[in-house]
């Protein structure tokens, strides 16, 4: 067989976006139509992955300039400047508010608490730490204070930079057949707002890094990079709870223990040495390092959150919202679980990793707008889909313009320029409303899977790896009616056989 039946064999192309979608379609007529089936794929330079790449860092660079007129004075002259220009950044404030500008070390020196009034140490994983500090260093220490912030903004935004080319590069090939599927990340306007906002990209990067080893079969990489991943941000350790079960139906063991094996040792390597001290004459958790935990666990109701609208609605301060909050968690995962194991087939690894950290999200007592980055390289492979994807991202657009309204309310004293409470719940409640229809979807497609659109080619779970085409082991429910004809499907599959 020569090149172009390669080519033209349906099982050696990648899936074309235009050919399925007609959201996707229609925006195709902006740069000249649809592809054309006899269009050659992957034979110059300009190969999707480099394409999706080049697009995430235009958008990024889109975003830093959202974030202009705050770095031309909104950080620094006046209060409601950042957010009735919805610019704000935690980065430059922490700056000199965690420390670094007087070269204090994380975990390691106390810093000034501007709200408490005493001492306190740097509330953030050491992962995230490391990256603060590496800006840090970055950061020439002449000048006036003001000049020294906007440096450290650019060396934290170069690095942030690299993060997002991680993460194109690591969703486009996450599926192999479908690397288009990424322009959902590289394009999505929520990205492009909150990149900026904080730390967050490092941990999405770690884990779409680990997603992509998990689909190359190489379970204990993705378990190292996970608990990487986990030292830079909390949420991505919940996505062993969907490798659980989902293992638990194939009967993968082994895969699922070199994956928390791994996630297990990298974590510890990391934290170890910042965690422990001797001080005393014994081994000692050292207070630094415990203050992202504490924190966390002692932190309010906060901004974002389902428990706020309660909150503000009831005059209830939710003393136990942590109680409430587990709960609600547990509850969902306990949904998720069931899902996997019921469905009368095997979901896929990408769609319970969106549901787990939505749940997280939904149920937690905050939600800071950069949050949905945790979601979006999940979304987008999990439903692929433009319109449904679009949806969710306007009523994310919504929010993030909401919460910023809302502080240019709540810090313009008498005057009351911006959205007041009652208009800060409903951009909430669309932010709720919005990743809900998401999961509605998802769930959709697990218990429905001929709606899947991954799955519409005849592909079972691209990013399974070791789960991809396997059997079922263990199943519940309806799912034992049709195991046994799904394991021979699957095995057939497997083999070339129709």
């Amino acid at each position: 067989m020569g090149p172009m039946s390669v080519r033209e064999d349906p099982q050696a192309q990648p899936v074309r976006p235009t050919t399925e979608d007609s959201v996707a379609a229609a925006g195709s007529e902006l740069i000249g139509g649809p592809v054309g089936r006899r269009a050659l794929l992957g034979t110059s330079w300009w190969t999707p992955v480099r394409i999706i790449a080049l697009v995430a860092i235009g958008m990024f660079a889109l975003g830093m300039v959202q974030k202009l007129p705050c770095y031309n004075g909104g950080w620094f002259y006046g209060a409601t400047a950042q957010y009735t220009h919805a610019c704000y950044s935690d980065i430059p404030h922490l700056y000199n508010g965690r420390g670094f500008a007087n070269d204090l070390v994380p975990y390691f020196n106390r810093i000034p608490d501007s709200v408490s009034g005493g001492m306190e140490y740097l509330e953030y994983p050491v992962l995230t730490g490391l990256l603060m500090e590496v800006a840090s260093w970055l950061t020439p220490h002449g000048g006036d204070l003001q000049s020294r912030e906007q440096v450290y903004w650019l060396a934290n935004t170069a690095l942030l930079m690299a993060c997002t080319a991680v993460i194109a590069v690591c969703v486009s090939r996450t599926h192999r057949r479908r690397p288009w599927d990424a322009l959902l990340v590289a394009l999505a306007p929520a990205f492009a707002l909150t990149a900026t906002i904080n730390w967050d990209l490092l941990a999405v990067a770690l884990t779409a890094a680990a997603m992509l080893m998990w689909s190359r079969s190489r379970p204990l990489a993705a378990g190292v990079l996970l608990g990487l991943a986990t030292a830079a941000k909390l949420y991505p350790v919940l996505l062993l709870g969907p490798l659980l079960v989902l293992c638990l139906r194939a009967g993968r063991w082994r895969a699922f223990w070199a994956a928390t094996g791994g996630a297990a040792a990298s974590w510890l390597v990391v934290n170890v040495p910042v965690m422990i001290t001797t001080q005393g004459g014994g081994l000692h958790i050292r207070e630094g390092w415990k203050q992202f935990y504490t924190f966390s666990e002692e932190r309010p109701v906060d901004f974002g959150s389902l428990w706020l609208i309660i909150s503000q609605r009831t005059g209830n301060p939710m003393d136990d919202v942590n109680t409430y909050a587990m709960i609600l968690m547990l509850l969902a995962c306990a949904g998720v679980a069931a899902l996997a194991l019921c469905a009368p087939r095997r979901p896929r690894f990408a769609q319970l990793a969106f549901l787990v950290i939505a749940a997280f999200v939904l149920t937690n007592k905050v939600y800071s707008p950069q949050y949905v980055l945790w979601l979006i390289p999940l979304a987008a492979l999990a439903r692929p889909r433009w319109r449904d994807f679009l949806v969710w991202q306007a009523c994310e657009v919504m929010y993030f313009l909401g919460i910023w309204m809302y502080l240019a309310y709540t810090n313009s004293g008498d005057q009351h320029r911006g959205l007041p409470p009652e208009g800060y719940q409903l951009a909430t409640a669309l932010h709720f409303a919005g990743t809900l229809f998401l999961c509605a979807m998802v769930v959709r497609d697990a218990l429905v899977p001929d709606r899947d659109p991954v799955r519409r080619d005849g592909s079972d779970d691209p990013s399974g790896g070791v789960l991809d085409r396997a059997p079922d082991a263990f199943v519940l429910g309806e799912a034992r009616r049709t195991a046994q004809y799904e394991g021979a499907a699957l095995t057939d599959w497997g083999t070339g056989r129709k």
